[in-house]
């Protein structure tokens, strides 16, 4: 006869999480990361247009954001509190325009950012200023890469030193050629061609760079239990993915999940993302009922 009591809406659900959670308003219980390539004027689907890109950083300074360091990531997932606003921005690659319009905005809002390196096209020279730059789609920089022409589209170690020392960037390895190793028609085992390619660009970073951190980002998204194991041994333990998934200490950080970011006219989609990522309740509900979900690279 008392049955019926116990089927309980989905709204009040939902209003019961969000109550159970107000008193943990003050802190994060998971960690948004949002995932960046390229911010340019030519449109594509891992792109965002130079205007979208600076109405984001401009709401999230505005509203009171913290963009974390790395040390505030492994120290948030040993136990340590964050602010229940905090958010991480990564950005994949080392692209050309990271440095033409992506550090400007990120100095003009005091925001910190972290790059992912992919360290063999890091090419020497001086620091390049926009004007006279030309603009490449995502398309037209892969088939320049393709072409021996890296330099022209990604990063020089001389503007890398340059954010790293403003303290506003942090660098890590994406690998040392971004290849996908269980693609390749190879004899050897993909996962000790991955440790060659991480040693390889472990070693390029502690030599340009002088540090290489413990956090590494797949190329494409892809990993497995053994690619893990490599990337641990290694001294990688910060492993980032191209998954939608929920970030924080009990889950753990050998599989970190990134928001995959998009054009958009305006900064709504952004704000409805990192407040379901963020608000006890809608947390909670988001992990429990929301699958992983890779993104292409």
């Amino acid at each position: 006869m008392f049955r019926g009591l116990f089927l309980v809406p989905s709204g009040v659900k939902i209003i019961y999480f969000l109550y159970k959670g107000i008193k943990h308003m003050s802190y994060a219980r998971h960690l948004p990361v949002l995932m960046y390539h390229h911010v340019s004027d030519k449109p594509g689907q891992i792109t965002l247009s130079p205007r979208t890109f600076r109405a984001q950083m401009k709401w999230l300074a505005e509203s009171g954001w913290k963009t974390v360091t790395a040390a505030e990531v492994e120290a948030f997932y040993h136990g340590a509190r964050l602010p229940r606003k905090s958010v991480m921005l990564t950005f994949d690659g080392g692209w050309l325009d990271n440095w033409l319009q992506v550090f400007p905005v990120l100095q003009e809002f005091n925001l910190h950012a972290h790059l992912f390196l992919v360290t063999s096209l890091i090419s020497d020279g001086p620091v390049r200023i926009p004007a006279g730059e030309p603009v490449y789609s995502h398309d037209e920089c892969q088939m320049l890469v393709k072409q021996g022409r890296a330099g022209e589209v990604m990063l020089r170690w001389s503007e890398v030193r340059e954010m790293h020392l403003s303290g506003l960037v942090e660098f890590h390895s994406h690998t040392h050629t971004h290849r996908r190793w269980d693609q390749k028609p190879v004899s050897r085992n993909p996962s000790d061609l991955l440790r060659v390619d991480i040693l390889l660009s472990r070693k390029r970073m502690r030599e340009m760079l002088g540090y290489c951190s413990q956090h590494l980002c797949w190329p494409e998204g892809w990993y497995c239990s053994d690619y893990i194991h490599v990337a641990e041994e290694l001294g990688f333990t910060y492993l980032y993915t191209t998954e939608r998934r929920m970030n924080n200490p009990v889950i753990g950080s050998q599989r970190i999940g990134r928001i995959n970011t998009k054009e958009r006219k305006n900064v709504g989609w952004l704000k409805r993302r990192l407040f379901y990522h963020t608000t006890p309740g809608f947390s909670s509900l988001l992990a429990r009922h929301k699958r992983p979900r890779r993104i292409a690279d």
